[in-house]
């Protein structure tokens, strides 16, 4: 991977998009340290502040850069702690999800049989759903918080990485060094876990990559349709459903500002792992050093 990092980098388009993750990722950890207003501390809040347009002076000397909502709210400071909600379960749900998909796709890839009939049967009929109805279903199974949609998330997206992780060791299984481990009648976990899965990592990289641009959106679609995160827990998504009615009333930035950053974020991940699996690619790596 170190050595292919040059290679990332001499995308102009990757530079910017890593470079504006970082800034959004950045901005998000220190979102209490970089604005005026704890957006969701109720005594912080001036209802004859609402409704401002970007730009506007507030009485305590800062200003408004991204206007206010309906309730008085720095809109600036609601995106940056709603950045941070949206991060950290995107990250969470990917994590989760990451975690279950390689255990099974290793076994699958290790023990086949049944075990793998079966666990592959489970992934397709995963995969045969929509992210969104999956998640929708189990919201609606669980209710909404933080937690539930982030069970929501895994449990869309582990067999992605389950099917992936299952071919990439299945190709590795067959090598002879994986044969001499089970010819010396190592234990299983000892094969699975320090030889078979450190080989079988490469191809899910980019897939992590991809998928919290799509966590991040999941996440962002359930709380816009208002099952996903509660009030207490803004993201990106409530902060774009807030301002939705008010959009014909020329409040635009209520919605469209949040909207906008939301944008920025998936742009730039999914500029990310479309360079890293042009990295990736030995056809790639040879058209370039052409």
């Amino acid at each position: 991977m170190s050595r292919r990092m040059p290679r990332f980098f001499r995308s102009k388009l990757a530079c910017i998009a890593a470079a504006v993750f970082a800034v959004l990722v950045v901005s998000a950890c220190l979102a209490p340290w970089l604005v005026h207003q704890d957006p969701y501390d109720l005594s912080q809040l001036d209802i004859l502040s609402s409704l401002l347009p970007p730009g506007s002076p507030s009485d305590h000397g800062y200003t408004f850069w991204f206007g206010t909502d309906d309730q008085g709210r720095d809109l600036y400071s609601a995106v940056l702690y709603g950045l941070r909600v949206s991060l950290s379960v995107a990250a969470l749900g990917t994590g989760i999800a990451l975690v279950i998909g390689v255990t099974i796709g290793l076994l699958c890839a290790y023990a086949g049989g049944r075990i793998d009939a079966f666990f592959m049967r489970l992934a397709d009929l995963q995969l045969a759903l929509p992210s969104v109805l999956t998640a929708l279903v189990l919201m609606a199974l669980l209710g909404p918080g933080l937690g539930k949609v982030v069970i929501a998330i895994a449990a869309s997206q582990w067999a992605y990485f389950a099917r992936t992780l299952r071919s990439s060791a299945q190709v590795e299984s067959a090598k002879e060094y994986i044969m001499a481990a089970r010819t010396l009648r190592y234990k299983a976990a000892r094969i699975m876990f320090r030889h078979l899965l450190p080989n079988s990592l490469g191809p899910l990289g980019v897939l992590v990559v991809v998928e919290l641009a799509g966590a991040v959106a999941l996440e962002a679609t359930l709380s816009f349709l208002g099952v996903g995160l509660p009030i207490t827990e803004p993201s990106l998504g409530l902060l774009i459903a807030n301002g939705y009615s008010y959009m014909l009333a020329r409040q635009y930035w209520i919605s469209i500002l949040p909207g906008a950053v939301l944008l920025v974020l998936l742009l730039s991940i999914n500029v990310i792992g479309e360079r890293l699996r042009q990295v990736n690619d030995p056809r790639g790596a040879a058209l370039e050093s052409v």
